[in-house]
């Protein structure tokens, strides 16, 4: 029997035709694992920018905290198109432990933690108060004491200090004893952390403390909301002006996340809400600065801290 010319294929044409139609599915499957492997990526990628940004707080100064850090954070969500989450702590101690293990993203800190970091806090940027990013360590005593001078007329009494983390709450008054040949151990006959900067100057309101060291900033806007308060005090000597308390980004904050929460500190006193913030806050607004504001600080640092 004769076949057909149409059907007439040799056994030695099939293998090419098979080879042709393996070709075609093993790039097909290529194709599919590449989508897979781009579609997994781009979904991390999705996810790691879905992740809450975490800015780690110590206790703020205004007496409604709850309210106006709710107020800010929503702000910061808008802005950023992102969840933010602050975490607060007691102490600069457990915010710079949150921040140099990768906890929070953002900090805001004393200048003091900051220049004992060098390197493994970045700094991000410095508010602005009263048209400068400085502040002031205040000496303080109770209104009634109106012969004191300065830190050497309270030898022998109880002093408080805000955190020994503090720049203006124990550094600097403590360099200034030992520039005096003395220390506050040697000084007084006692002192205490009071954990905060407002329970300073009420320690020494309600004569608690014969004297306190305590954050000029926090001291001047107390004075404005609760001047009831800061009356029953008063301001024996000003430091030096210091770099104010800067905001860091820690090493989980990657370079997109840092260059957004710059972007809308710089821009808060440019709207009007940004502006309501900053004036609850006390402050003009928040600038980039240089490490080198905060030089006096480390000069402090390495006079008392061996």
């Amino acid at each position: 029997m004769r076949l057909r010319a149409g059907n007439n294929r040799t056994a030695r044409e099939l293998p090419y035709g098979n080879a042709t139609g393996a070709r075609r599915r093993l790039s097909m499957l290529l194709r599919v694992l590449v989508l897979t492997v781009v579609g997994l990526v781009i979904t991390g990628e999705a996810s790691a920018n879905q992740r809450p940004i975490r800015v780690g707080l110590t206790p703020v100064i205004l007496e409604d905290q709850v309210r106006f850090l709710e107020s800010w954070r929503q702000y910061l969500e808008e802005e950023l198109g992102r969840e933010v989450q602050f975490l607060r702590r007691n102490n600069y101690g457990e915010i710079v432990d949150l921040a140099l293990r990768g906890q929070v993203d953002f900090a805001w800190l004393c200048g003091f933690p900051y220049v004992r970091n060098d390197g493994a806090l970045d700094l991000l940027v410095a508010p602005v108060f009263n048209g400068a990013p400085r502040y002031q360590s205040y000496l303080i005593v109770p209104a009634s004491d109106t012969d004191s001078r300065d830190l050497m007329d309270l030898e022998g009494g109880i002093f408080a200090f805000s955190d020994p983390n503090s720049n203006s709450g124990w550094l600097y008054p403590e360099a200034v004893l030992r520039r005096h040949g003395t220390t506050a151990e040697q000084h007084f006959d006692r002192t205490f952390y009071t954990w905060g900067h407002r329970r300073v100057i009420e320690a020494v309101a309600h004569g608690l403390a014969e004297g306190g060291a305590v954050d000029g900033y926090v001291w001047e806007t107390l004075a404005r909301v609760e001047p009831e308060l800061t009356g029953r005090t008063r301001i024996v000597s000003r430091s030096d002006a210091f770099g104010f308390p800067p905001v860091v980004a820690t090493p989980a904050a990657d370079s997109a996340m840092r260059q957004a929460v710059l972007g809308v500190l710089l821009s808060m006193a440019e709207s009007e809400r940004g502006r309501q913030l900053l004036e609850a806050l006390n402050l003009d607004g928040f600038q980039q600065v240089g490490p080198e504001l905060y030089d006096s600080i480390r000069r402090l640092s390495r006079e008392v801290v061996q």
